[in-house]
């Protein structure tokens, strides 16, 4: 076969008993052309033998067996004249790259400008276009790292899930947003550490008077 195919490295035989069919794959992107449907002469040949066979009550099923034999024995050479043939008819729809010998498809892997494949001669426009968009990204995420986004929350304040009157959610509050209950969270005074209720305006212990959790 070697004779036969110098071609794209993927290709799928689609062949049957009644005919031969293949389809070529770009050796780079995996996109594909299919080439045309051969009906096989000694299988439409042997089609018509068992339909007369059928017709005159079985007087040509010999020769109808005989005919798939006949098949069986030239089929390869029958199988690789067609794949030749096929190679032929889609061989023009690809480019052979001549640095590393792939054969590609023009309309995605081929850079027309360089005459190579776009895994030797990458496209300046493509690249930088990409390259653009991934840095975009990267200084995105940067930029959102330092970007504070608790600097109205007082991370001091013992946060509950919910409140214990409604079941809203509560967090650092002092007052329930939904229904205005207290909320039982503690928080720790900022001069002696002291734990103490939310509601608490001077710290029990130290005396320090507590700024509003916000």
């Amino acid at each position: 076969m070697s004779d036969i195919i110098q071609f794209v490295k993927n290709y799928e035989d689609l062949s049957t008993d009644r005919g031969y069919q293949f389809r070529f794959h770009c050796d780079m992107c995996g996109n594909g052309y299919m080439s045309s449907y051969k009906t096989s002469s000694v299988a439409m040949a042997s089609s018509l033998l068992r339909a007369a066979s059928s017709m005159l009550g079985g007087i040509f099923s010999q020769v109808s067996h005989g005919s798939y034999e006949i098949q069986r024995a030239i089929g390869g050479k029958a199988h690789d004249d067609a794949l030749r043939e096929a190679v032929a008819e889609i061989k023009h729809k690809f480019k052979q790259c001549s640095r590393c010998g792939k054969w590609v498809c023009p309309q995605i892997c081929w850079n027309e400008k360089r005459g190579l494949c776009l895994s030797c001669a990458p496209d300046l426009a493509r690249e930088t276009a990409a390259a653009q968009a991934q840095a975009a990204c990267e200084q995105i995420r940067e930029k959102v790292q330092k970007t504070d986004y608790v600097a109205d929350i007082d991370v001091s304040v013992e946060a509950t899930a919910s409140c214990g009157s409604c079941g809203a959610a509560v967090g650092a509050s002092k007052f329930c947003p939904e229904c205005g209950a207290p909320n039982a969270a503690k928080v720790t005074c900022q001069r002696c550490g002291t734990k103490m209720p939310a509601s608490t305006k001077f710290c029990p212990e130290c005396g320090e008077k507590q700024r509003p959790a916000l």
